[in-house]
């Protein structure tokens, strides 16, 4: 018997060029939007990696945490943790900066110099994940923004004050639980596999039973597994996945909300909407309008 290719999705490890640099700036538009060079699937490597979005509404995946960004975006991700890619398309108000370099790309300086300390607990941290909000997203931006325009030693400086400025900041979240582990590749294999399935197949009837063979082992040992990998059950994920694709169903196209509702994998209308209301606190069509508002 044939096996399903889809279940053998694993996330792929990116080799960063950093081309005889201490980190890789890269800067993507409507005038230099080579999808190409990014990685759009789940992907990871050892180098941390620091994403400003300027504008727009979309989606991130960082490590086991899915949610939506409303107003750009600005977030860390620290070594080998599991993530896809933000921006899939741009137009005239929309840009991209992705940096990503090595815990150690000033030497040993960062763990000697106790000027340091701040950045060395912020790596630690981002291996959960980091979003940054607020005034804190506003100004970094821009200085992420201004990089294209230094020249190399400028550049070394400026990061070196984002990251310090980022390590004070009081304007950030942890997107990953306590117990998300991002340096064990191996053990976070199970987990990854998992998600991939629910990537690839949440607009079908996903079964329990199904996800636990995937991964060799009984519903309930899984169900253990996955609470305690996650802090969340199974179906909480599972719907909060779905309903995160519906938010952007409703935001960037024009379907009818009962289309996307079985777009997203439910054949109860009121189950869904029951469920979009519980996560988002408003209804899918409340939802809708409140985003037609705020895109006229």
């Amino acid at each position: 018997m044939v096996k399903n290719k889809k279940l053998s999705i694993k996330a792929n490890l990116e080799a960063i060029q950093l081309e005889n640099a201490s980190f890789s700036y890269q800067l993507f538009d409507i005038n230099n939007n080579n999808l190409n060079n990014k990685f759009q699937k789940w992907h990871y490597h050892p180098e941390i990696e620091l994403v400003y979005i300027n504008n727009g509404k979309g989606k991130r995946q960082v490590g086991l945490n899915l949610s939506n960004y409303q107003e750009g975006d600005l977030v860390m991700i620290g070594s080998n943790v599991p993530h896809t890619g933000f921006t899939d398309y741009f137009d005239i108000d929309r840009k991209e900066v992705v940096i990503q370099f090595g815990a150690n790309f000033l030497g040993n300086s960062l763990e000697k110099v106790i000027e340091f300390k701040n950045i060395n607990k912020l790596f630690e941290l981002s291996k959960k994940g980091l979003f940054f909000s607020g005034e804190t997203k506003k100004t970094i931006g821009i200085s992420m923004l201004g990089l294209q325009y230094e020249t190399p030693i400028q550049r070394i400086l400026t990061l070196i004050k984002i990251l310090n400025d980022l390590s004070l900041s009081k304007d950030v979240t942890i997107l990953n639980s306590d117990n998300f582990d991002s340096e064990n590749i191996e053990e976070n294999e199970r987990i990854k596999k998992v998600f991939n399935y629910i990537k690839l197949n949440y607009k079908e009837e996903v079964s329990l039973n199904k996800v636990s063979e995937l991964v060799f082992m009984t519903p309930p040992s899984f169900c253990r597994y996955f609470k305690s990998k996650t802090n969340k059950t199974f179906t909480t994920f599972l719907n909060e996945y779905r309903i995160n694709n519906a938010l952007r169903l409703l935001a960037q196209s024009k379907l009818d909300i009962k289309n996307i509702c079985f777009q997203c994998g439910y054949n109860n209308f009121s189950h869904f909407n029951r469920l979009f209301k519980n996560q988002i606190r408003m209804t899918p069509s409340e939802y809708r309008k409140k985003m037609d508002s705020q895109g006229s």
